[in-house]
């Protein structure tokens, strides 16, 4: 089994999952949200998208609405969903 590296500070190392299965909601129809986890305050953000969103609009809801906030994550970590594959 591989360690996972200690954060030395806050938003350097995160965990994304996404919460599926949700009612369409708000303007755009969100049915789905990204959460994003800080490893080291265990601080979590809650992005909504669309259960359908490809890698690159996550990437794009990453860079957008969570670097933009939190500066240069150093390492994602993510269950092995297949729309990141």
């Amino acid at each position: 089994m591989i360690k996972i590296q200690e954060p030395s500070r806050p938003w350097e190392i995160v965990y994304m999952d996404w919460v599926t299965g949700l009612p369409p909601g708000g303007d755009r129809s969100y049915n789905a949200y990204l959460v994003i986890v800080d490893r080291f305050s265990k601080t979590p953000i809650f992005v909504p998208c669309h259960k359908d969103d490809t890698a690159m609009d996550t990437a794009l809801l990453i860079w957008y609405r969570v670097v933009s906030w939190t500066g240069i994550l150093t390492n994602i970590s993510s269950d092995r969903d297949t729309k990141l594959a």
